[in-house]
């Protein structure tokens, strides 16, 4: 998806629409790296683990995750648990976005482990901010190979 030092990105959104205008306006703030996008949650832990629940890779390096909270069959709440809860799957940096300001949402967000929560904005002009904002923040982000942290 992404080469070595570049950072992949990989949406999972059920929303055509939203999916289409993430990937449009993370291009427009100039971010020109490797895109997937994934339509559910379901899709989303079939990327990432067997049908064992073992992980589908032994590490899954320079990799962000924009999760979309709302969705069927598998919400994204629960994809961001599963996944860090896996050691394999851990370090993996997941951005929330989504329409849903809730506090407590936003909290049990940052209690499973999400790195930045996002809500969708309804004006246009703040959704490109906020997409600039997620653009900087994925050209900075150097993500750490799952396994060789620091003892």
């Amino acid at each position: 998806m992404a080469d070595k030092d570049e950072v992949g990105i990989l949406l999972v959104e059920d929303d055509d629409g939203h999916a289409l205008l993430v990937e449009k306006n993370l291009r427009r703030a100039g971010l020109s790296n490797g895109f997937l996008r994934l339509k559910d949650g379901q899709e989303a832990l079939d990327y990432f683990f067997n049908g064992e629940g073992v992980p589908a890779r032994e590490r899954f390096e320079s990799l962000v995750v924009l999760l979309d909270v709302n969705m069927p069959r598998v919400s994204g709440v629960d994809v961001l648990k599963r996944l860090k809860e896996n050691e394999s799957t851990a370090a993996i940096p997941i951005i929330m976005l989504t329409t849903t300001d809730d506090p407590r949402e936003i909290e049990r967000c940052y209690d499973y482990g999400c790195n930045l929560y996002i809500t969708k904005p309804v004006e246009y002009e703040a959704f490109i901010e906020a997409v600039r904002r997620l653009g900087f923040f994925l050209q900075i982000i150097k993500v750490p190979p799952v396994g060789r942290g620091v003892a």
